[in-house]
């Protein structure tokens, strides 16, 4: 049986495909189209999945969609009489309800001269949640929490899985979302792109949860887990918000109104300096997150009294609440699937209807390589077509027959202070970079954040950069550590170790681990320890490959990030592109140089 799901006419759109419930591929749309977080139909997401799979569209059975437009209808009415919203709010959603149930039409578009047999499933929103963390986890028994800002007219929903079936208990319904709170503030501190949450998570260790009493005021806690906004804060629930879900970037206008500033002071602007008072609000914003997450996980507890939790949705891509889950409550193991946010919704509403047809449970989710990947000839053909070109740049070039030749090479490259864009295997499927399509640095150099941030990443200073470590040394270096192979929890670095890898260790003495096992990767296992061999330290730093944009998926675009940047040495399978000599490592001017951990602004 093969099921094609989806997450359609939304921001990161994404396809996944399953076969007899296994995974085949998966990939979000924004890595072809080169569009971060890319919003509408992910016809070309879709071509990958069937051509990885070697099938036509007509050999699709069943496609699933994250999106039940046809739920929560009672709600909705009550909504309206409730509130009584503008009329424009009204018609945009009866637009974007109509485009949603046009999914076999889209394919037939998307794929001319093709026919689409199957049936489509539509799965709500926060159910495709639940079922892509339950089912994907090693879990037989568990708790499940989803939360986002909206999908479906909720945002929250939990309850618990068992075996094959997953059971919802409980929903937090539209106006309320911790998600939506999470957003507004963002943009309230200046950052307004669709995603810069985590920008915020960065900036809150900078600063003291000052603010924390009156952002209390904008969230009242409830009975069983629940809890409502004050809606004088926001314009969501009655306003029609400018924003665009088709075809390209998802933009959004503020969702906040002017109470909101009344209450902590005025907006910070884009270009504006970041000041204390924004590290404060930072610090406030994240603080009463984790107060309300933990109330709700307080009540699943309780509920259930599971040591075993699975979360999903865009919120379960806080990785600094994800790793206080296990010092702050009772549960004793946490499991967040790669793809949390809305692109695995693909995943979780395929892997629903693999259930609701009598499916069985598969092997569990425990890496992310579900992406395209690359065979030596395509490289070799490449490196053809840039064999005037490279030279000229003053790169050389090494092929490698020994595995273990490269591995120690590329070792020494980054201990010797090199910036490595490491391009190996299929693409990761979900916002990490986990070790495929990796820029790889040292971790003990003092200077490499700014050295990142000024030669290649170009952004903020204050975003902290985050370690992969051989599993069977993680102990050895975070406390409180369970296996993380998806970099979805922060934790301290243990006090004795923070001087010895500064580069990964952000002011407050955390880092966001990726825990790395030889049988998930173990081409990127092998270098590490090959590192660990050479320095005496267990992990590399690792960042995502790319330059403000989406990571790379093709060997061409990793080639061109290398160029136009300024890193050392290119690793693209079993070839190396090395800078000459007389280059010498990336190195940042003196005007440049900053104390570890400064905040310049953005």
């Amino acid at each position: 049986m093969i099921i094609l799901g989806l997450n359609a006419y939304h921001a990161d759109a994404a396809a996944c495909l399953l076969r007899d419930g296994q995974i085949v591929a998966a990939a979000e749309e924004e890595r072809f189209r080169r569009i971060k977080h890319w919003a509408g139909f992910p016809g070309q997401a879709i071509a990958y999945c069937l051509q990885e799979a070697g099938i036509g569209l007509a050999d699709v059975d069943h496609v699933a969609l994250n999106s039940d437009p046809k739920v929560h209808r009672l709600e909705r009415l009550a909504h309206m009489m409730r509130h009584r919203p503008d009329s424009a709010l009204v018609l945009d959603r009866l637009r974007n309800r109509r485009k949603r149930l046009s999914v076999s039409d889209e394919l037939v578009a998307a794929f001319p001269g093709q026919l689409f047999k199957g049936t489509v499933h539509r799965i709500e929103h926060h159910l495709a949640h639940l079922a892509s963390a339950f089912f994907a986890s090693p879990f037989q028994e568990a708790a499940i929490l989803s939360l986002d800002g909206f999908g479906d007219f909720s945002s929250a929903a939990w309850g618990s899985g068992q075996g094959n079936n997953v059971a919802v208990e409980k929903r937090v319904l539209f106006p309320h979302s911790i998600g939506l709170f999470y957003q507004a503030l963002t943009q309230y501190l200046g950052f307004p792109h669709y995603g810069d949450e985590y920008k915020v998570m960065g900036l809150a260790s900078y600063g003291r949860p000052l603010f924390l009493d009156r952002l209390r005021r904008v969230i009242r806690l409830e009975a069983a887990g629940g809890f409502s906004l004050d809606l004088g804060y926001f314009r969501h629930h009655r306003e029609r918000i400018a924003f665009d879900w088709q075809g390209g970037a998802p933009v959004f206008a503020p969702l906040y109104s002017d109470a909101l500033e009344d209450l902590l002071g005025p907006t910070r602007a884009p270009n504006e300096a970041l000041t204390e008072r924004h590290h404060d609000i930072a610090s406030s914003v994240q603080a009463l997150y984790e107060e309300v997450l933990d109330h709700i996980l307080q009540a699943v507890w309780d509920k259930y009294r599971l040591p075993n939790l699975a979360m999903a949705g865009g919120c379960a891509l806080n990785s600094v609440a994800n790793g206080k889950i296990r010092r702050t409550t009772a549960f004793r193991h946490l499991y967040v699937q790669p793809a949390a946010g809305d692109a695995g919704g693909a995943l979780g509403s395929a892997l629903a209807v693999w259930h609701k047809l009598g499916g069985r449970r598969t092997a569990t989710m425990d890496h992310a390589y579900w992406g395209p990947g690359y065979a030596p000839y395509d490289i070799e053909r490449l490196l053809s077509a840039e064999t005037i070109n490279l030279p000229a740049r003053g790169c050389e070039i090494r092929h490698f027959d020994d595995d273990a030749e490269l591995y120690r090479v590329t070792a020494a490259a980054i201990a010797a202070g090199n910036v490595i864009g490491w391009f190996d295997g299929r693409m990761e499927w979900g916002p990490r970079a986990l070790g495929s399509r990796s820029i790889l640095c040292d971790p003990r150099r003092a200077d490499i954040k700014q050295l990142l941030n000024h030669k290649i990443k170009r952004r903020e200073s204050f975003r902290p950069f985050a370690p992969s470590i051989l599993v069977e040394h993680a102990a050895d270096w975070f406390e409180g550590i369970d296996e993380v192979p998806f970099m979805t929890e922060v934790l301290p670095v243990r006090p004795d170790k923070r001087a010895l890898v500064p580069a990964i260790t952000h002011v407050d003495g955390s880092g966001r681990p990726q825990t790395v096992r030889q049988q998930a990767n173990p081409v990127y296992h092998a270098l590490i320890s090959a590192f660990f061999a050479q320095t005496g330290v267990p992990m590399v730093l690792n960042t995502s490959f790319n330059e403000n944009e989406p990571i790379v998926c093709t060997p061409g675009e990793a080639l061109d990030c290398f160029l136009r940047t300024r890193m050392d040495i290119l690793v693209l399978g079993h070839v190396m592109i090395r800078r000459s000599e007389e280059a010498g490592p990336a190195t940042l001017p003196d005007s440049q140089r900053a104390t570890d951990g400064h905040v310049t602004g953005s």
